[in-house]
């Protein structure tokens, strides 16, 4: 048997554990995700009063946040709880009428 057929596979490396060995790397990552979040974060509140989903872009702001912000995922949990039981509630009441 080929010595290349028994020779381990390398597990593929993810963006965050390849970005964490560099500062710099590490640095770039956490701005990109804090601009992407905080873009839609910002835009989902402007589309609160504007024409669009404000609050599903506000969550998925805190979701992109939430990949690297502790504090983010703690705003995001109970605002997905909150989000899930009213589409429950829409839902039901869909249902009746």
């Amino acid at each position: 048997m080929p010595a290349e057929a028994t020779a381990p596979v390398a597990a593929p490396v993810r963006l965050r554990d390849w970005a964490r060995r560099r500062r710099t790397t590490h640095l770039a990552l956490k701005l990109g995700v804090l601009l992407v979040g905080g873009t839609l974060v910002v835009a989902g509140v402007a589309m609160l009063v504007l024409p669009g989903p404000g609050v599903a872009a506000i969550l998925l702001g805190l979701v992109v946040l939430a990949s690297e912000y502790a504090w983010a995922q703690r705003l995001r949990d109970p605002l997905r709880a909150r989000a899930s039981s009213v589409v429950d509630a829409a839902r039901r009441r869909r249902r009746r009428a």
